[in-house]
């Protein structure tokens, strides 16, 4: 069977980009995903079983059983049919040469950082990029290869993070311009006009792989960094932790509260006051308001974050 437009993915997001395409640009005729046994042995932060989009849309949806798409099934899928052009979205894995090369037209991924590819390859580029405070994300449209993101970028588009976003805001903005970097795409590609640049002048670093660990707050650390950790890692990633004796503390929403007041009679790390329920903690160089938070045992002003 000829399958024109397919799309890889195991998020909510993915659904949410084969909603758009089906809907506004032209018939998605297959969806690649994973097998929800695969979980067992990989981490997939905010997966969604894609199975729905047939019975709401037709869509035949295929379930591998490797995330590295090496399994027989699937490599006997791939062989038996014919496909021209694939747009993955929420797939976290490489791609294997073989698997790009049945795709007559390639393979287009997304990738960004605040500089331009091959500057920030590699995990969790918008995690890293609200950790870090960076001000601007360049989402990359670009034809996957055999390496992780190479700079054979389609196309291009910019948004900013502002301090008041969180990981989720970032991605609304982030599936904005994926929508309009794909309309791009799939026009080009009916027209048959298709263009990659592959030069860059800028020079490879990497973005290393997260864990849940990673997101263990350190109160030695300023306000700022705790404020871009939390909301780095938070829903639906596995958020950002505290330990307070033996009970961890998972900490969703917090936002800096003063760098005034004296705190000086408190540790940092050190839960100073309690209102409707919200933590004022003490933090190096001021405090921290933490609005939403998780523990199996209620809190008290002088308990320990640490």
């Amino acid at each position: 069977m000829k399958y024109k437009v397919t799309v890889f993915g195991v998020k909510d997001t993915s659904e949410n980009i084969v909603e758009f395409i089906h809907k506004n640009i032209c018939p998605v005729d297959l969806v690649i995903t994973i097998n929800s046994e695969v979980l067992k042995k990989n981490q997939v932060s905010g997966y969604k079983g894609l199975s729905v989009l047939t019975d709401r849309y037709g869509i035949p949806v295929f379930e591998a059983d490797s995330y590295f798409l090496t399994d027989e099934k699937t490599k006997a899928f791939l062989q038996e049919n014919t496909f021209e052009i694939a747009v993955s979205m929420g797939w976290q894995r490489l791609i294997p040469k073989d698997v790009l090369d049945r795709f007559a037209y390639g393979v287009y991924g997304f990738h960004g950082n605040s500089g331009y590819l091959p500057f920030g390859r590699g995990r969790s580029p918008l995690n890293w990029s609200v950790i870090l405070g960076d001000t601007r994300f360049n989402l990359n449209l670009f034809q996957y290869d055999e390496k992780a993101d190479s700079p054979n970028v389609f196309a291009t588009e910019m948004f900013s993070i502002t301090p008041h976003d969180n990981i989720r805001t970032a991605q609304y903005k982030n599936m904005i311009c994926s929508k309009n970097l794909i309309r791009k795409l799939l026009k080009a590609y009916q027209e048959g006009s298709i263009t990659v640049r592959t030069e860059s002048k800028d020079f490879d670093s990497w973005y290393h792989k997260r864990t849940a660990a990673d997101g263990k707050i350190d109160f030695h650390e300023r306000t700022r960094t705790i404020y871009n950790l939390i909301r780095g890692v938070s829903e639906p990633f596995p958020g950002a932790f505290a330990v307070c004796g033996e009970q961890t503390v998972r900490i969703w929403e917090a936002h800096p509260f003063d760098e005034m007041i004296d705190f000086s009679d408190y540790r940092p790390g050190e839960i100073v006051d309690i209102f409707d329920g919200k933590l004022i903690v003490r933090t190096v160089d001021g405090s921290l308001l933490i609005d939403r938070y998780e523990s199996e045992r209620e809190l008290a002003v002088g308990d320990l974050l640490e």
